[in-house]
């Protein structure tokens, strides 16, 4: 018999410890930056499918992320490396981009939409560190003496990352909205932090994954 506790842990678990590392309230002013050219039909159609993306992505972490690493024989540290300099790069790039934030999507050519996967789900919403985490939860799974418990358990976890998809989708599909209040100037400034911000957590992913790398290394 599963009580609502253990329910109720289990979503919490799942929500709690991947909304700060995803921070998709902090990731909406670089999503509007990145498709500042779109139309509003065309970047509210990337919030979905970016949306989908990252749920399939965490999903994949939690379930199966801890098997894949040990087929390929890749570590977490190795990840968050790779990831933290692709991080850095996309924080970087977005740094150096064009001041110009006006509405120019009468020249937007529809025949190069932004990326739906690269780099706006993976790494700007759901990067090395989020998928660490996904894999760190899921492989903490508790032993279960049914599989009734266990269906219901990993149900929960399972709606925690729901809980999160739909947390990424209201900030991206309303991220024009929210910024637009604070103008051109304010949206490029927000903009502008946000990707140092970004640029600084990419640095300190690469540098908590030399870290783990030296310490093994020391030992």
């Amino acid at each position: 018999m599963v009580s609502g506790y253990d329910i109720a842990n289990a979503f919490l678990l799942v929500y709690a410890g991947l909304f700060p590392i995803v921070n998709p309230i902090g990731g909406a002013p670089i999503f509007l930056g990145l498709t500042r050219h779109c139309t509003d039909k065309e970047r509210n159609a990337l919030a979905l499918r970016v949306t989908i993306n990252c749920f399939f992505l965490l999903l994949g972490s939690l379930l199966i992320g801890s098997y894949v690493l040990e087929f390929f024989g890749i570590t977490l540290p190795i990840v968050r490396v790779a990831g933290g300099l692709v991080v850095s790069a996309t924080g970087w790039s977005l740094l150096q981009a064009n001041d110009d934030f006006t509405d120019d999507r009468t020249e937007h050519k529809p025949t190069t939409p932004t990326d739906p996967f690269y780099p706006l789900t993976m790494p700007i919403t759901v990067g090395p560190g989020s998928i660490a985490v996904a894999i760190t939860l899921g492989s903490q799974r508790p032993r279960v003496e049914s599989l009734s418990r266990l269906a219901v358990l990993g149900g929960a976890a399972v709606a925690g990352i729901v809980a999160i998809a739909a947390t990424i989708y209201v900030c991206y599909r309303f991220a024009e909205g929210t910024v637009g209040a604070l103008g051109e100037q304010g949206t490029n400034v927000v903009v502008r932090l946000s990707a140092f911000i970004l640029f600084c957590i990419g640095i300190e992913i690469i540098w908590s994954g030399y870290s783990a790398l030296a310490q093994v290394t020391g030992q």
